[in-house]
């Protein structure tokens, strides 16, 4: 999964099983497995007599569906989450904003950075999202979301998404949902989710626009 997040295999590019393996020393069965799994979140495309490629970037036509598309479901979840709350998915929810609000405190990261660095962040933010549709009672929400995701954060990773300020920003975001529903205000929580993916949405963009403007 990391030679394809981290654009070791280009987008669009074929995937050589077998040349994979080697760098990786290990057999081609678990690189086949691996990429059966990225093809379920459609990171990766099988095409007969030709195999595997990896999964055009986003454009901004697809970016801009995913961020509605998130619009219409998230908040939704929310909504749910806190007409629900389960004292189980809270703990969950406090330890990853716990997790992710140190993370950011001794983060350097002024500028976006690789996989490994992207990582911890993209894990926790996952993490937190997933509980919140987890706890929904749709397990299609949960499986759609993560699908969603999987190409959000491949889209992050090209742009160089993650800087300390963005990571300081969505904490105080997931601490705003995360008040909503302790306190059962599915209203609250509905909007305080809406307002985090438009802010989201910004800074991604914000991020295409500095990648545009690196020098080459």
């Amino acid at each position: 999964m990391e030679l394809v997040m981290d654009q070791h295999i280009e987008a669009g590019a074929r995937v050589n099983i077998d040349l994979v393996a080697r760098q990786l020393n290990v057999s081609p069965t678990p690189v086949r497995e691996a990429l059966a799994r990225l093809e379920m979140d459609g990171l990766v495309i099988k095409e007969p007599l030709r195999g595997y490629s990896v999964a055009p970037m986003l454009d901004t036509k697809s970016f801009n569906d995913l961020y509605d598309i998130r619009r219409l479901l998230e908040p939704f979840a929310a909504r749910r989450a806190a007409e629900r709350r389960d004292d189980k998915v809270l703990r969950a929810l406090d330890q990853e904003l716990g997790d992710m609000r140190q993370m950011v405190g001794t983060s350097t990261a002024s500028a976006g950075g690789t996989y490994h660095e992207y990582g911890a962040f993209s894990l926790q933010d996952a993490r937190f999202h997933e509980a919140i549709a987890g706890t929904s009672g749709n397990s299609l929400l949960g499986d759609t979301l993560r699908r969603l995701r999987s190409h959000l954060r491949l889209y992050r990773l090209y742009h160089r998404y993650y800087t300390k300020e963005i990571g300081a920003a969505t904490v105080i975001e997931h601490e705003n949902i995360l008040a909503a529903i302790r306190a059962r205000d599915a209203s609250g929580a509905e909007a305080a989710m809406l307002e985090h993916i438009d802010r989201s949405r910004e800074r991604s963009e914000g991020a295409r626009t500095r990648a545009g403007n690196r020098p080459t």
